[in-house]
């Protein structure tokens, strides 16, 4: 035991860079997707949770 609180859970924001072109991909903690040419454009996108998010539906 390491005598540490546990963990809060994280949010996860992935960032892809589609390769052949100038496009990134980015998915949310929420599971939304995005593209954009702009890294600070997706940035912000990401980090303006949730103003043009809209999360995937769930295909369980």
């Amino acid at each position: 035991m390491s005598g540490l609180p546990p963990r809060e859970p994280r949010e996860i924001y992935r960032v892809d860079w589609l390769p052949g072109t100038d496009v990134l991909h980015g998915t949310c903690h929420c599971g939304a997707e995005h593209r954009a040419q702009d890294p600070v454009a997706m940035w912000e996108w990401m980090l303006g949770h949730p103003e043009g998010h809209q999360p995937r539906e769930d295909r369980s």
